[in-house]
């Protein structure tokens, strides 16, 4: 019996000795904030200054927040101002004595070239200081827009809208009336009809885009859906009334119909309406992207059809009118369309163009006028992520770019330039981090914060031409932090499943570690194909970082599924989202535990929200063997539930049986594990009934599990109620100890 006791005591982690639960609960409330406030020397703000060689930035200090300007011409750095004078101004002005110089009631300032004064806002009221005597004056925020009320973003636009559009000339203005294009001379009640043949159900777009030199319009006819699908949301706890309220949003689902746009171009002077010939219009996801180029004498625009296997950039000449195609994209699983970029250099005739055609992100060079490639302007197995600035007159440009370096993380991002003539590539920030940089108004200078999740950050100012190193600027102190207990987490990386292909993640131990303990695995997960998710930059708290206080060892990984590698690591999600890189996880995990054995992972569970919801129940129900408890938010349970953009973007169209084999619903009698899931009844992200038909059919299968319905809430982990509940959920069946009582007195 003694030896039994003393090995359940010495299973247990270390807190069940010095704490009770109740206090490790508080002590993961209390994470960030406790350790944030012991850490140094970090920017938590920036921003270039227009039209100068400067920058502003806000940092901690242990004395308190300080505004400092660099000065990139000078090489030098000073305080943006005196923190003390305007403190007391401040408190003078708004009548307080509580507002001290290192915690100013702002974290963001607006200055001038000359700099002479700064602009800020505090309580929603935008006020100015004259530095020459730190008056402060209440003045009008010049970045206040006029509110129109919230637009849900699901909205489907009916595109027939009446607010005139006017010419670039500003004599005249175009506009939609009855379904027809009209024009009329702005300083005169005169109107003409360009279009005739529009109707209610048939009409020209309010999208009108008029040429450069006021002469031609190109506008689309536009075919709405007949009806278009609504997601119909009951909030049952109003805070103004007693009774329920029901409302209703546009909610388009996969295989619904879409709206189709047909271009059609008017020649104003001549009053004459051209129909552009495209192929298989019928089929498309949307036609985008219109633009006439700066001769008037062409326009662009480009279709992305239904499924996204096929996009298409064509170029409209209106003296010939003759349509070619510039670009035509295709793949046999999906393009990420949400990735192409263009860029068109019109003196030259030449277009930029991001393409993974050969199974890596990467740029190219094409001929305006034929359509043709010039040739590719990078290549290997790296990620060309986007482009920051284009010198057309250098012919060079800054990119940002990720795993070109060998031997480090492949998804840390960097920054390089490009001479397009002789593809010759520059490192601008060539440290082994992640990077992220701020450029003055002409990409002369840059402001560079790079960093790991093991890594402090470190602000330099560097050159853009070469990536110089001109001035140190701050470099983090996260001393205190680590006295105070404080773990740094651990960059780790695996073979996959494949065996060959390495699998990056992160580990986070708690504060108290012992590695002569064994702690259970809680895996954080969102696998959405489009990005991916493992954190790259240091930070104080990660998203699991404070459910590791609990007595847990917190990971998250990116498996195979996810962006930012090759295409074939990518097109894994590929009519299945089911998959969501879980068998890399697992081999990614069983490679840690036997580098770590305090890693005890045959108590793993995992949880996430939205795609980490679908992910995180689709671990307990295909990979029962591996995880055994799942907490999951808003899952998108079922793919044939969810908004039609993101979900036929990665399952395709038409909705196959494909759909079905990915769905937790349909696969609801694999249950093993324990479960818990939680959901929001105003969700407008992803359908409620998602999460509540999973029930359903768990139910019918006389599954055992939880549901957490959190009236009042939209798309959430689950908020602070929400958070209790997962890591009590973690706490019973991982540690297999008690909770604390929550609806005792005082709690």
């Amino acid at each position: 019996m003694k030896k039994n006791l003393l090995f359940l005591i010495l299973s247990f982690p270390p807190f069940l000795h010095a704490q009770t639960m109740a206090e490790r609960y508080c002590n993961a409330d209390r994470f960030s904030e406790k350790f944030d406030s012991l850490y140094f020397g970090n920017i938590l703000q920036s921003a270039a200054i227009d039209s100068t060689h400067a920058f502003w930035y806000l940092t901690r200090t242990p004395q308190g927040r300080q505004f400092v300007i660099v000065d990139a011409d000078k090489k030098e750095k000073r305080a943006a101002f005196d923190h003390q004078r305007l403190a007391d101004s401040l408190n003078s002005r708004l009548k307080q004595t509580d507002i001290k110089a290192g915690n100013l009631p702002f974290s963001s300032i607006r200055l001038g070239k000359s700099q002479d004064k700064i602009s800020f806002t505090v309580k929603n009221e935008f006020y100015t200081c004259r530095l020459s005597d730190y008056s402060v004056e209440k003045t009008e925020n010049p970045d206040r827009r006029r509110r129109t009320g919230e637009e849900y973003w699901g909205t489907v636009f009916r595109e027939d809208g009446k607010i005139p559009v006017p010419s670039p000339d500003g004599k005249r203005e175009a506009y939609i009336s009855e379904g027809n294009l009209w024009i009329r001379n702005r300083d005169s009640a005169g109107a003409k009809q360009l279009s005739l043949d529009g109707s209610p159900s048939d009409y020209y777009s309010s999208t009108i885009c008029w040429s450069p030199d006021s002469r031609k319009i190109v506008c689309c006819r536009y075919r709405p859906v007949v009806s278009t699908r609504r997601l119909t949301l009951i909030e049952s706890s109003p805070k103004d009334r007693l009774q329920p309220k029901i409302s209703a949003v546009d909610y388009p689902k996969p295989g619904d119909a879409l709206p189709i746009r047909r271009p059609v171009w008017f020649d104003v002077e001549k009053e004459t309406q051209h129909t552009v010939a495209v192929p298989d219009l019928e089929n498309q996801f949307s036609l985008e992207n219109i633009q006439w180029n700066p001769a008037s004498s062409r326009f662009y625009f480009s279709l992305n059809k239904r499924g996204h296997q096929e996009y298409t950039v064509y170029a409209t000449d209106v003296t010939t009118g003759k349509t070619i195609t510039l670009v035509h994209e295709t793949s046999p699983t999906f393009i990420y369309y949400n990735r192409l970029y263009q860029y068109r250099m019109e003196d030259r005739s030449e277009m930029l163009w991001i393409s993974e055609r050969d199974g890596w992100q990467h740029l190219y060079l094409y001929d305006l006028k034929t359509g043709s490639v010039k040739r590719q302007l990078t290549r290997g197995e790296w990620v060309f992520k986007s482009v920051v600035h284009i010198d057309e007159q250098k012919r060079t440009l800054i990119f940002k770019a990720c795993g070109m370096d060998k031997n480090e993380d492949p998804y840390l991002e960097k920054y390089y330039s490009l001479n397009i003539d002789s593809g010759k590539i520059t490192p601008l920030t060539p440290e082994n981090a992640t990077h992220t940089a701020l450029f003055t108004s002409d990409f002369t200078y840059l402001l560079d914060v790079y960093s790991r999740v093991d890594l402090p950050p470190t602000a330099v100012l560097r050159s853009a031409a070469d990536g110089k190193i001109l001035l140190p600027l701050e470099k983090a102190d996260i001393s205190r932090m680590t006295a105070a207990g404080w773990r740094m987490p651990e960059v780790f990386s695996a073979k996959g499943r494949d065996g060959e292909t390495d699998i990056w993640g992160m580990i986070i131990r708690p504060t108290g570690f012992d590695p002569a303990r064994k702690y259970p695995v809680i895996e954080y997960i969102y696998a959405g194909p489009h990005d991916s998710h493992v954190p790259k930059s240091f930070a104080v708290a990660h998203r699991p970082s404070a459910l590791g206080e609990l007595g847990f060892i917190t990971v998250t990984v990116d498996g195979a599924g996810t962006a930012n590698r090759s295409k074939a690591f990518h097109d894994v999600c590929w009519k299945n989202l089911k998959d969501a890189g879980l068998p890399d996880h697992i081999a990614w995990l069983k490679a840690a535990a036997a580098q770590y054995p305090e890693l005890d992972i045959g108590k793993t569970g995992i949880y996430g929200s939205s795609a980490g919801g679908q992910s995180s129940t689709g671990a307990v129900l295909f990979h029962p063997e591996f995880y055994k408890v799942a907490v999951s938010s808003c899952g998108c349970h079922d793919n044939r539930m969810d908004k039609i953009w993101w979900n036929e973007q990665w399952m395709g169209y038409p909705v196959d049986k494909s759909y079905e084999e990915s769905s937790n619903v349909c696969n609801a009698e694999k249950l093993q594990g324990k479960l818990m899931l939680l959901v929001g009844e105003l969700d407008d992200n992803v359908d409620p009934s998602s999460t509540l038909q999973l029930a359903d059919a768990l139910i019918r299968h006389n599954k055992e599990f939880e549901l957490v319905m959190l009236p009042g809430a939209k798309h959430t982990l689950g908020g602070d109620y929400g958070e209790r509940k997962r890591r009590d959920f973690f706490v019973k069946h991982l540690l297999k100890t008690e909770t604390p009582e929550w609806n005792a007195a005082g709690k």
